[in-house]
């Protein structure tokens, strides 16, 4: 029997073992995932094989990144069929030809920046495409509270963003998208919120009772949605209680909660969600999520194991 997850206009059929991986390979654990114009599927993952490419069917087309990446987190699509793949081991980004052609490298690789001093990059997380003028926002990250603009040619034009929760400040800048206004929503993971500013930097607006909001994708076309991966709650005199996180939820751009996918609690089963880290979506609206299940459960069962980190979930 199939399992469903949604409702409504918002209805989707799981395909656990969607893509199919050469023999004696995996991922590991998928941290990103991205679709180009032909709807091909891009695994950006901490396994052997950096980005492993599948076609809609999820037949496995190629992979590479073996000699590139150090600890995958983000990758990003861009308007000219570029990827924008965030190195967060490395402190870079880099971007790629669909084929894995390194055309830009972003920050010094290896080095990180100071901790919270603001200069890029320090564990780096992910990258948004601005799209009227083709200049990129980097979110960092984990040892930074900072979102950076650049230039197409990987000059920087300016930072915004300090440790804290205020508006405008950041408690690990995890994620973040731009709609095709040009205005960047930004998943403030530790403050339990998107916030939203304009192309300068400028505060507009945020979005809260999101727990701990790890993924973000927008999607395209007439109706633009919001798709955020939202993470359980890990401390000890939390962990157990239901309906607060390990789930995927859907908004419009004004906000409003149009669906939400997923079990109260996190778990394995095909209706339960783990660490929803990476979303995209295909042109008929399908739904490709990357979870980061090792880093948050199976790297701390006894003995340790990796557990499933990629589905697809195929709207109805």
């Amino acid at each position: 029997m199939s399992t469903i997850l949604g409702s409504g206009d918002f209805t989707y059929e799981v395909f656990m073992d969607w893509a199919k991986l050469p023999e004696g390979w995996s991922f590991f654990e998928v941290t990103d995932v991205q679709v180009d114009s032909q709807d091909r599927v891009y695994v950006f993952n901490r396994g052997k094989h950096p980005m492993i490419v599948f076609d809609r069917e999820g037949n496995f087309l190629a992979s590479w990144g073996e000699e590139i990446f150090k600890k995958a987190h983000g990758v990003t699509l861009g308007p000219d069929d570029t990827l924008y793949c965030v190195d967060e081991g490395d402190h870079t980004v880099k971007k790629c030809t669909l084929e894995g052609q390194v055309l830009l490298t972003v920050g010094t690789p290896g080095q990180a920046a100071p901790p919270w001093s603001g200069r890029p990059f320090n564990r780096p997380t992910k990258v948004a495409l601005d799209p009227r003028t083709g200049d990129f926002y980097v979110s960092d990250g984990y040892g930074n509270a900072r979102v950076h603009k650049y230039s197409p040619d990987g000059s920087l034009l300016f930072s915004w963003g300090d440790p804290g929760t205020d508006p405008g400040e950041f408690n690990i800048v995890h994620s973040l998208c731009t709609d095709s206004e040009g205005f960047v929503y930004v998943a403030d993971r530790e403050n339990h919120r998107l916030q939203i500013f304009d192309p300068k930097g400028k505060y507009l607006a945020q979005w809260n009772n999101i727990h701990r909001p790890n993924g973000l994708h927008i999607s395209r076309g007439q109706q633009q949605l919001v798709y955020i991966g939202e993470l359980d709650p890990r401390l000890p005199v939390n962990k157990d209680i239901p309906n607060v996180g390990a789930r995927v939820s859907i908004y419009n751009t004004e906000g409003k909660r149009l669906a939400r996918l997923g079990d109260i609690r996190p778990g394995m089963a095909p209706n339960q969600f783990i660490a929803a880290h990476g979303i995209a979506a295909d042109s008929r609206g399908d739904l490709y999520i990357g979870e980061v299940s090792w880093t948050a459960q199976g790297s701390k069962l006894s003995p340790p194991r990796e557990l499933r980190s990629f589905r697809k979930l195929v709207k109805r």
